[in-house]
């Protein structure tokens, strides 16, 4: 394996966890001015994200920091080190009675291919069933850098149930997955 060239940066102080997932995995659930600085790091390391896509996955983070749990984002976090391996957003879908959507899911090269986005997926799913959600949907790009996230989405039980093409740009469509709970 080469030695990796990425940035990875600890975070300001040691990050508390909250809770403990059964598969002895440490997750928190609750984001802190320093996850905006990090969550922007790990997102531009992973070379998939826009500037301006990371733009809108610390904004969201700044939301939640402004109300809380009222800002209708929910987070996981998985710290390693001090240093923000991988993490979810999520929500409840405006104006369904049981749908959620996946905003964000990301895992830091160093911590890639080792389960962890599998693990991180299971705790959203958990979370978003205990809170009575019956459908996730999460999308991302046509295009053939993408389909390594294509790839993840299916194995974690998701469908593709749409494509709009050319929604990004000539030739590189929206694909929609969905997974029903049961």
């Amino acid at each position: 394996m080469k030695p990796s060239t990425h940035s990875f940066r600890p975070a300001e102080k040691p990050l508390q966890p909250e809770v403990v997932h059964e598969a002895m995995e440490v997750f928190r659930h609750t984001p802190c001015p320093q996850d905006i600085n990090q969550i922007a790091a790990l997102l531009k390391d992973t070379g998939f994200f826009h500037s301006y896509e990371i733009d809108v996955a610390t904004e969201l983070v700044k939301e939640w920091l402004s109300k809380g749990p009222d800002s209708g984002y929910h987070f996981i976090f998985s710290d390693s080190k001090g240093c923000l391996a991988g993490y979810c957003c999520y929500g409840a879908t405006p104006c369904t009675l049981s749908s959620y959507d996946i905003y964000w899911i990301a895992v830091h090269p160093d911590f890639q291919k080792k389960g962890l986005g599998r693990k991180i997926f299971c705790e959203t799913e958990l979370l978003i069933q205990k809170a009575q959600g019956t459908r996730i949907y999460i999308d991302t790009s046509q295009s053939e850098k993408y389909l390594p996230t294509r790839k993840f989405y299916k194995s974690v039980g998701f469908k593709q149930v749409a494509l709009l093409e050319d929604f990004f740009a000539p030739g590189d469509g929206k694909i929609i997955y969905c997974k029903i709970l049961a």
